[in-house]
């Protein structure tokens, strides 16, 4: 992850060093709905992040963002079989997963003279807290879209979709005991504002 750090910032300096080019520091947060591959209910919760609008053009921006995000689902089905004495036993539980991510994005942004803004880019998520009973990995790759609003304020309106492409909740087994979950990748819906700071 601090690799990708570093070289976030390197691509900011260089871009910057370019006379027609500005950089803006800004914040970003607001509320998210998220499930886990739609085989849960949708779990209610917040985001809240940091962003560079590097202005690369009149109209388009490439916008680096560090976001904080409480992802998860409620009521997500699983199947378990607990093997016992030459027999088994099946179960169909439903659980409520909570997972924390740290999101490194590099955001496509296009502004329009209305004020309607495009977004989209990819996501790097590390998953820095969950109660996952089991999991493939703590890195997750995904795909950010949205659009947003510029009010005359500076203030943003934002509505986006981002979608993860791993299965973070894996399966187990170890020959007594069988734990296996649908295929669920981290799908979160999110709207919020943001700002960005400094000459408009």
């Amino acid at each position: 992850m601090k690799k990708i750090i570093t070289i976030g910032f390197l691509l900011i300096g260089f871009f910057t060093s370019s006379a027609q080019v500005t950089f803006r520091p800004g914040i970003r947060a607001g509320l998210s709905l998220s499930t886990l591959g739609f085989n849960g209910d949708f779990k209610p919760d917040f985001y809240v992040g940091a962003l560079g609008e590097i202005k690369l053009t009149k109209r388009y921006s490439l916008q680096p963002e560090i976001n904080y995000s409480r992802q998860g689902a409620n009521n997500l089905e699983q199947f378990s079989i607990d093997y016992d004495n030459g027999g088994y036993i099946e179960r169909v539980g439903y659980y409520d997963v909570n997972i924390d991510y740290l999101s490194v994005s590099m955001i496509n942004k296009f502004s329009f003279k209305s004020g309607v803004q495009i977004q989209f880019g990819p996501t790097v998520d590390f998953i820095v807290n969950s109660n996952l009973r089991y999991s493939d990995s703590d890195v997750d790759f995904g795909f950010v879209t949205g659009v947003g609003y510029k009010l005359p304020s500076g203030l943003i309106i934002e509505a986006r979709f981002k979608a993860n492409v791993l299965d973070n909740y894996g399966s187990y087994n170890d020959g007594y005991y069988y734990e296996e979950n649908n295929y669920s990748p981290s799908l979160a819906f999110q709207i919020g504002v943001s700002y960005t700071f400094g000459k408009k």
